[in-house]
């Protein structure tokens, strides 16, 4: 159903606006969900327009102990949301377009909690040991965008193994993550934060982290870049398995925003040194080129025959 054809104008100016900030903010996943049909394009809009306030608390200047009472602000906000108590008339136009979105699609706004939970872990300085505990946190801030989107997208009917969907969602969530977190290694060590595992750093020679435009004295940092680019082509290559099951435009959507991180992947396997000398980003026609290629249906066509291969065999 086109929301356009139906909503009153409150709501449709609630998601021009949600569209707006995702346009101005969001330049890969824009180009991902201008595919989309307009429900759904507006109701991943209204989704990475919340999720937006949500990150820029935790990256702001506030004092921690603010940051952690917006916070808290804000999932008392996503609690009347879920609770259906927004009205359209309401002031906050992200609150009035997500909620919109939340009656039309089975959206799992627990999903937002467990975003805020993983931006709260950011306010507190977390660290983590090992991979097992990064999940944790990728799973939190981009795991559950994945399973949210899915909850806008749906599954064909019929689809093979789509009880899995939520699963592969999750997934992809955590191989985008993984590679915004080596794009930004060297921002983030400028932010005093440090995502990579403590355990990897330290079997790489990387324990004294990244605050110049050099590796650090006596590292193997392209090794540590190696090790951590093939556990997100592992990561993308499960995450992927989702293609099939989703309808042509909204694979075109999750193809174009994925195919784009995955070629940003392959970059910086390919020059590892350059993510500590700024941020590594695709041209505008190489963004292009993958979302015509997801349009087509090339890359879900491809891993369905992989998959129906194996379960021949």
């Amino acid at each position: 159903m086109e929301a356009s054809a139906h909503a009153s104008a409150p709501v449709l100016a609630a998601y021009r606006y949600c569209e707006a900030i995702t346009g101005q903010q969001a330049r890969n996943f824009a180009y991902g969900i201008r595919l989309l049909p307009t429900d759904k394009r507006q109701a991943m809009s209204a989704l990475y327009a919340f999720s937006r306030r949500i990150d820029d608390i935790g990256d702001g200047t506030l004092e921690p102990a603010a940051k952690q009472g917006r916070l808290e602000d804000t999932r008392t906000l996503l609690a009347r949301i879920k609770d259906g108590r927004i009205d359209e008339d309401d002031t906050d136009p992200v609150a009035v377009a997500l909620s919109d979105a939340a009656r039309r699609f089975p959206l799992p706004l627990e999903g937002l909690d467990e975003l805020i939970d993983g931006v709260l872990m950011d306010v507190r300085g977390a660290t983590y040991e090992t991979w097992d505990e990064l999940k944790v946190y990728c799973r939190c801030v981009a795991g559950a965008i994945g399973r949210l989107s899915l909850g806008v997208f749906g599954t064909v009917p019929g689809a093979p193994d789509a009880e899995r969907a939520a699963e592969y969602a999750d997934t992809l969530g955590l191989a985008l993550q993984l590679t915004n977190i080596l794009r930004d290694v060297r921002e983030d060590a400028g932010n005093g934060r440090t995502y990579l595992p403590a355990e990897d750093l330290a079997k790489f020679g990387c324990a004294a982290g990244f605050d110049r435009s050099v590796p650090p004295p006596g590292s193997d940092f392209t090794g540590l870049v190696h090790f951590e680019v093939k556990r997100a082509r592992a990561l993308f290559a499960d995450g992927f398995r989702l293609l099939p099951m989703l309808d042509r435009r909204s694979g075109a959507c999750v193809a174009a925003m994925a195919g784009i991180y995955h070629r940003l992947l392959t970059r910086i396997a390919a020059d590892p040194e350059a993510v500590l000398r700024g941020r590594v980003s695709l041209p505008g026609r190489e963004k292009a080129f993958v979302a015509v290629r997801g349009l087509s249906g090339l890359d879900a066509r491809a891993i369905g025959r992989r998959q129906a291969v194996r379960r021949r065999g």
